[in-house]
C-alpha cells in the first residue's frame, strides 16, 4: 500500500481526471456505473430473499458479501459512481486543482447518468426479466423498501453519512494499493460493511425503490422523500469525513 499522503495526491489526481473526461464519456461511464451498483444490489436480493428475516442475519451477511461486485468492477474495469465523486472530485477541490463550477458540474453529470443506469436496472432486468417480482423477490423488494421509506429525514440523512465514508474509504483503499487482489480487498471490506450496517446508498435506493414502484409498491414522492436527504447525506460522508478531514491531515505544503 502506498503511504496516506501519497494515496491523497492520487486522490486529487484520480478527481481532476475525472472532471476532464468528455460529457459523452462521462454519460457511459456513469450509465454502467449505476447499473453495475444495481447489479451488486439485486444479486443481494436474490441472495437474501431465500432466508427468515433477511434484513439481518445470514441472508444480510451473505447479500453483502456479493454487493460489492458493483463497485469492484467500477474502479477495476471502468465507471463513474457520484459516491465515489463525493470523495475524489471532492478532494481536488478541496486541493484548488479544479473549480466549484466544475465539482457541481461533474457531480449532477454524473447523478443523472447513475440515475439512468439505475432505472434501466430496474425496469429491464427487475421487471421485464422479472429479478425483483413474484412472491419470494417481490416481497423482499417490498421488505427492504419500506425500511428505507420509514425511515426518517434526519435518520436517511446520517445512515447517507455513514454509507459513503465506508465507500469513500473503498476509493481511498483502492488508489492506495499496487496490486488487483489488494484494490478488491480494499474495496470490498467497507463497502461489506456498509451494507450489512443497513447504510444507504443513493444510487443502490434509486434501483431498489425503482423496482418497488415497478411492481406496484410506494410512490415517486416517497421515492424523493428518501433520495434527496440521503443523497445529501452521502455528500458529507464522501466531502467531509474522507476528503476534507483526510487532506487537512496529510496535506502538509
Amino acid at each position: 500500500m502506498e503511504l496516506p499522503d501519497q494515496i491523497l495526491n492520487k486522490s486529487v489526481a484520480a478527481g481532476v481526471a475525472k472532471t476532464q473526461k468528455t460529457l459523452e464519456a462521462k454519460l457511459i461511464l456513469g450509465f454502467i456505473g449505476g447499473a453495475m451498483i444495481s447489479l451488486g444490489y439485486l444479486a443481494y436480493i436474490r441472495i437474501a430473499a431465500g432466508f427468515t428475516g433477511s434484513l439481518s442475519g445470514l441472508g444480510s451477511f451473505l447479500g453483502a458479501c456479493v454487493f460489492p461486485t458493483g463497485l469492484i468492477v467500477i474502479l477495476l474495469a471502468g465507471g463513474e459512481l457520484v459516491t465515489g465523486n463525493m470523495m475524489a472530485v471532492s478532494a481536488a477541490l478541496i486541493d484548488g486543482k479544479i473549480r466549484v463550477t466544475g465539482w457541481l458540474l461533474n457531480l449532477l453529470t454524473i447523478t443523472l447518468a447513475n440515475a439512468a443506469g439505475a432505472l434501466f436496472a430496474a425496469y429491464v432486468f427487475g421487471h421485464v426479466v422479472g429479478l425483483t417480482a413474484g412472491e419470494i423477490y417481490g416481497n423482499e423488494v417490498a421488505l427492504l423498501a419500506d425500511a428505507k421509506l420509514n425511515a426518517s429525514a434526519l435518520q436517511c440523512f446520517f445512515s447517507g453519512i455513514g454509507c459513503n465514508w465506508f465507500v469513500g474509504l473503498a476509493l481511498w483503499l483502492c488508489y492506495g494499493a499496487k496490486d488487483g487482489i489488494t484494490k478488491i480487498a480494499g474495496i470490498w471490506f467497507p463497502v461489506m460493511t456498509f451494507v450489512i450496517i443497513g447504510f444507504q446508498h443513493s444510487v443502490a435506493n434509486i434501483f431498489l425503490l425503482a423496482a418497488a414502484l415497478f411492481e406496484g409498491h410506494g410512490t415517486w414522492q416517497q421515492f424523493l422523500r428518501n433520495f434527496i436527504p440521503v443523497y445529501i447525506g452521502n455528500l458529507v460522508g464522501g466531502f467531509v469525513f474522507v476528503a476534507f478531514f483526510y487532506h487537512r491531515v496529510y496535506r502538509h505544503t
